[in-house]
């Protein structure tokens, strides 16, 4: 515990700034937990800031307080809180206590004023004290040993602070707020004097009875309010005063957190469905059971970017935060300030851009405004389709648009935009080619570090900004009650659409010098993320055909065989049960059939997930049925049943999106669609796969890296046996299964040769000898007598995993061949399963990046290709290692040879990469 350091949290701002800030969420049960949500997201921040600090958090009471006795009229004025808040007070309440946090709430005192006297006690007893707030009035308490920080807005204000917020120093905050009044508190204050006035008065003044004493020398109509309301004032100075000796019997030192109550918090996460912080208390807790809930991180995967947390003494690059400036936001209604703004962006060297539109999906969206931002701080909105104004108060959208197309169109005018692929798409909705992206803020904070799980505008803005940028909902509505850009007024649409424009550019101004100090890294980006985008663009547009009516006469075939599967579930557990209901599974599996439980839920129930069925499948036949009947489901619900409503009226074609700062290794994913997951081993996913086709006159040509994975292996690794194999062109699972099982390459059986495939990507994916014996249905000494031999047979593999796992240590990272970083922060963690888990993500992570890097230098090598061979041929999808293109039957021969060749060339390793292609009418003809 800090023998100097006390954190007083104001929990009555927070619950309500929460509550209004954040969607309307609820739990599984409808519950409402926004505030929830908001209240401890922030307590859980604080605490890891402050993680030695004594701690309390502190709630105003129902009670009236001694400044309703001094004006009865004090905070009459406030409308009762919404019902959905006050449901979440208690149980918040509940789960701070359950924390071990300190919770103040006494009768008949106000917040304020309990801080107020814990921070005046903290002061006189040498502790230096936090207060944790958004509330102005506390600025008054500020001094040598007490600051206020803001964690909404990521601000801390000591004396500088303070008097570079409000103009005046701490100790004329009180006689700022009387001057002003407060309308929410209903404390009266002189009319039409707002912050700059109060500021005034009191830096020429000094003090409010000195105001008062010239009030007659200042003049106008504000002068005339001053002096009607003299007599009211030092009761306004009373009301804004923090009372700094309320009577408790407590001490600053008293104030210590204690253990967590961590069944009360599972109870509760449970019952609110705060699923991250359940997940990491039952990970915390299977190691130490009296741990508190650890600060809120997500773990490292070799697919999906999950953290946003590095190890302290190995950080990946990162700015310092900038400070904040002077903000000045235009909106531009006349030709004139327009034909200005076109000047200033012709002149500009580089211009932040963003466009707002009447939707996400990129198909459908119209311009409805255009911002620009050329210096820090000066951005500008531009509406012209606005449905709910005046038409004379917007420009005309096609007059713009013209303008502006000449300039968007131009390649030597450098533009910086966040997420430009999706502004790309939409201007071409409206004959505008986008060119000239010199940089993309997204991509930029996405190679810095692709482990940081969000790489949003607003996420980037308060992480390398300190700012807290203004949220769609807060311009648009929530929920039910929120509506389209265009029917947004135009004065609230201007300062927010500009905002992006000047985040972006003050992001840009941020993120490129640390991209410039690492020139691996800046190399990556200007050569590979940056030119994909355009190529992703195109794809996107270009969409593929899909088989409706195949899609419709699929889903009733998977109708009859859920069907057919359900009625064997129920012969086989001898009744009726919904093969749905998790519940009522677990009855019949574990009560009334008596399997044995192998693991259980965080209730303490028998668990029904996948992998358990999977499991329990081995031994019993109704867990496989089960199994069986939730894939079909998922196929069909996800793809059979959704992709006909995704095709597009217009071009009837599906149009997925492709997102490029996603996963943590590089790879691509894709949504609305997602192409990555349909299956290709079984006959239903084999069906779907039937359903994209070719229009007449084309065919589809599927292009896909065979191995690549394994390929890198043996490049990293330099592993002797693998490279002679693979540059001897052999079937590397037949040359492993002969090395493994001491065979002669003619003599290995299909199922030694199944074992070594099992082995070979078991391996590079950390599967431990438990779960290879698990998936070949052997005992694991038999399992680990096969990784021992493999590793003995080639050693080289067994060097470089040894030695990737020690440099992870070292230094926080690994790298793929093309040197994009790959962060671990759970590479030094203390919990035995995180940092193995750290471990193998570290063998995996440099082989799927460097995989991802080369499909992404081979998409752009072909698209520079195409552009010169001017062949009827296009790019429409890409699927983890596959290119997919839609070709002119009479261009099919020339597009395959380059095609292959220059996928085959798009990298240079110590083994050739082999492409196999193949064509047909449909996607699964073409494998």
């Amino acid at each position: 515990m800090s023998a100097n350091k006390l954190v007083l949290v104001d929990g009555s701002y927070y619950l309500f700034r929460a509550y209004f800030a954040l969607p309307n969420l609820t739990s599984d049960s409808g519950e409402p937990t926004g505030a929830i949500h908001g209240v401890i997201s922030m307590l859980r921040k604080l605490r890891k800031d402050y993680p030695s600090a004594y701690f309390a958090v502190v709630f105003d009471s129902s009670g009236k307080t001694f400044r309703n006795e001094l004006y009865a009229e004090y905070k009459a004025n406030r409308p009762p809180a919404p019902e959905d808040l006050v449901a979440q007070i208690e149980p918040l309440h509940e789960i701070i206590r359950a924390q071990g946090v300190p919770i103040l709430v006494i009768d008949n005192v106000e917040a304020d004023d309990v801080i107020g006297t814990l921070a005046t006690r903290a002061c006189a007893d040498g502790m230096e004290t936090v207060i944790s707030s958004g509330d102005k009035d506390l600025a008054q308490l500020v001094n040598d040993c007490v600051t206020v920080v803001n964690t909404m807005s990521n601000t801390t204000y000591d004396i500088d602070g303070v008097r570079d917020k409000y103009g005046v120093e701490p100790n004329q905050i009180i006689d700022y707020l009387a001057l002003m009044g407060d309308g929410v508190d209903n404390i009266p204050g002189v009319p039409k004097v707002g912050p700059k006035t109060a500021a005034k008065w009191l830096q020429q003044y000094g003090t409010l009875e000195a105001v008062i004493k010239h009030a007659d020398d200042i003049g106008g109509k504000v002068g005339e309010n001053l002096r009607s309301v003299l007599e009211q004032l030092p009761l306004s100075q009373q009301l804004a005063t923090v009372k700094c000796d309320v009577e408790l019997d407590l001490k600053p030192r008293d104030l210590a957190p204690a253990p967590a109550d961590n069944e009360t918090l599972r109870r509760y996460f449970e019952r609110f469905d705060l699923k991250t912080l359940l997940a990491e208390l039952n990970r915390n807790t299977d190691n130490n059971p009296n741990a508190d809930p650890a600060p809120e991180t997500k773990n490292t995967v070799a697919s999906t970017a999950e953290s946003s947390t590095r190890p302290a003494d190995n950080p990946a690059p990162a700015a310092e935060p900038a400070k904040a400036i002077e903000r000045h936001y235009s909106i531009v209604t006349t030709d004139k300030d327009f034909s200005a703004w076109l000047n200033q962006l012709e002149d500009a060297e580089l211009f932040a851009f963003d466009t707002e539109t009447t939707s996400l999906e990129y198909m459908q969206a119209e311009i409805v405004g255009v911002s620009f931002a050329v210096r820090a701080g000066e951005a500008a909105y531009v509406p012209f389709a606005h449905s709910n104004d005046d038409v004379s108060s917007q420009l005309d959208r096609n007059t713009v648009l013209k303008q502006l197309k000449p300039l968007l169109e131009n390649a030597d005018r450098n533009k910086v935009g966040h997420n430009l692929k999706y502004d790309m798409s939409v201007l071409a909705n409206h004959g505008i080619a986008l060119a000239g992206i010199r940089h993309d803020t997204m991509l930029e904070s996405y190679v810095l570090n692709s482990v940081e799980s969000r790489h949003d505008m607003d996420s980037l803005a308060s992480r390398y900004l300190n700012e807290t940028t203004t949220k769609y909902e807060e311009v648009a509505g929530k929920g039910s009650k929120q509506v389209s850009f265009d029917q947004v007024p135009i004065e609230i649409a201007g300062p927010y659409a500009a905002e992006d424009a000047d985040i972006t550019l003050r992001l840009h101004q941020t993120l490129w010098p640390q991209l410039q100090s690492l020139p691996a890294l800046q190399s990556l980006y200007e050569t590979v993320e940056l030119p994909l985008v355009g190529i992703l663009s195109r794809m996107e547009r270009n969409g593929v055909c899909v088989d409706a009516d195949l899609l419709h006469t699929h889903s009733h075939e998977l109708d009859e065989k859920m069907a057919q599967l359900e009625q064997h579930a129920h012969n086989l557990a001898g009744q009726s049960f919904n093969i749905g209901s998790p519940k009522q599974i677990q009855t019949i599996l574990y009560d009334k059939m008596q399997i044995p439980v192998t693991a259980k839920t965080p209730k303490g129930q028998p668990s029904t997930a996948e992998s358990v069925l999977e499991e329990l499948a081995v031994n019993y036949e109704l867990p496989r049925v089960i199994l069986d009947y939730r894939a079909l489901s998922k196929l069909k619900s996800t793809y059979s049943d959704k992709l006909p409503r995704l095709i597009d009226n217009n071009t009837g074609r599906v149009h997925t999106s492709y997102h490029q700062a996603v996963t943590a290794t590089g790879r691509l994913s894709s949504s609305d669609p997602n192409l990555q997951n349909i299956p290709i081993r079984s006959p239903e996913g084999r069906r779907i796969r039937q359903a994209f086709i070719a229009p007449p006159g084309y065919t589809l040509l599927a292009a896909d890296y065979s191995q690549i994975e394994l390929r890198i292996m043996a490049h990293l690794s330099g592993d002797e046996r693998l490279l002679q194999a693979f540059d001897a062109g052999e079937d590397i699972h037949r040359a492993t299964a002969a090395e493994v099982f001491g065979s002669k390459r003619g003599g290995v059986t299909d199922e030694q040769r199944r074992a070594a495939k099992a082995i070979n990507f078991g391996l590079i994916y950390g599967m431990s000898a438990w779960g290879l014996g698990r998936q070949l249905g052997i005992g694991r000494n038999d399992a680990q007598s096969y990784v021992d031999e493999y590793f003995r047979r080639y050693p080289g593999v067994k060097r470089f995993m040894d030695s990737t796992r020690v440099q992870a240590r070292e230094q926080g990272y690994v790298e793929t061949v093309f040197k994009r970083r790959l962060y671990l922060p759970d590479i030094q963690a203390k919990n035995a399963a995180r940092r193995q888990y750290a471990e193998r993500t570290a063998i995996n992570a440099p082989m799927q990046g460097t995989a991802a890097d080369i499909i992404k230098r081979a998409m752009i090598a072909i698209d520079a290709w195409l552009a010169e061979a001017r062949l009827d041929i296009k790019m429409i999808m890409q699927v983890h290692d596959e290119l997919v293109f839609e070709i002119a039957e009479a261009d099919l021969d020339a597009a395959r040879k380059a095609i292959v060749d220059l996928m085959q060339t798009a990298a240079e390793l110590r083994v050739p990469l082999l492409v196999e292609a193949g064509h047909g009418q449909n996607w699964d003809e073409a494998h």
